[in-house]
């Protein structure tokens, strides 16, 4: 069976301009062996979501740092459900509020990172997580 590396869109969505942590969250997966599609700047969740479907991606992962969590989370994950890719491992990172955190946990969001989370805890989440589907689905 010819076994690819896991394969995770990174992304940022809405009008945040900030993508510094978002570039080094796409080198630490590169440099544990994934295939990282970054999608730049200013996308919407649709473009999120239908990226990650074409890519055939294990994992979308979402930067927010303009403070609309609450709003373009909730907006991924339903696009997630109306393409059909509810299996796609979504987690996020951000300046996140921990009562925000748990809500959005609670929607659906696998995961969210704050600043100053370790990158090996994200490598890790990503593997363990993002490799259980491939199980799944491979």
């Amino acid at each position: 069976m010819n076994e690819r590396p896991l394969r995770i869109v990174i992304a940022k969505a809405g009008l945040d301009g900030h993508d510094r942590g978002a570039k080094v969250i796409a080198r630490a997966l590169r440099d544990a062996g994934m295939e990282v599609i970054y999608t730049g700047l200013f996308q919407t969740p649709e473009q999120i979501v239908q990226t990650a479907v074409q890519e055939d991606a294990d994992g979308i992962g979402l930067s927010i740092l303009s403070g609309a969590h609450m709003t373009l989370f909730p907006l991924v994950v339903e696009q997630l459900q109306a393409q059909g890719a509810g299996d796609i491992v979504f987690f996020g990172g951000g300046t996140i509020p921990p009562d925000d955190a748990q809500r959005l946990r609670d929607l659906g969001v696998r995961a969210i990172f704050t600043p100053g989370a370790p990158l090996q805890d994200i490598v890790d989440f990503v593997r363990s997580e993002c490799g259980k589907r491939r199980a799944l689905v491979g």
